[in-house]
């Protein structure tokens, strides 16, 4: 069984939201099966920069923290859908908040983004 090496920190509201939605695509997938895209296939295709496993883990744990839901076709070949749950669906406002944040600070992020980069090569 895989051990922490840090100890979980559940002491504030901050705390949960980061172990719940830390990993580099969990929010992406969340507005993407919001807006529709279900299945797997799709998903890779909305995220191409993200392998299938690191989105199958990912997309595990969002189910194991009661976000999204899966559900499995008796069909051959098997069919996987992915649902936001209803616990959820009170995470799309939140997301939607920090995309108009970005997309309001773009030009700003983007600098700082880039001209950090810049520093560390």
């Amino acid at each position: 069984m895989h051990e922490r090496k840090i100890p979980l920190n559940l002491n504030c509201g901050l705390d949960l939201i980061g172990e719940v939605l830390y990993g580099k695509w969990k929010i992406r997938l969340l507005w993407f099966i919001n807006e529709g895209h279900l299945r797997p296939s799709e998903l890779q295709r909305k995220i191409p920069d993200a392998s299938r496993r690191v989105l199958n883990i990912q997309l595990k744990e969002l189910e194991e923290h009661e976000l999204v839901s899966k559900k499995i076709y008796a069909q051959v070949p098997p069919k996987v859908e992915y649902f936001l749950t209803d616990f959820g669906k009170t995470l799309i406002p939140v997301i939607s908040a920090l995309g108009n944040w970005g997309d309001q600070n773009e030009e700003r992020l983007r600098a700082v983004i880039l001209g950090r980069m810049g520093k560390e090569n």
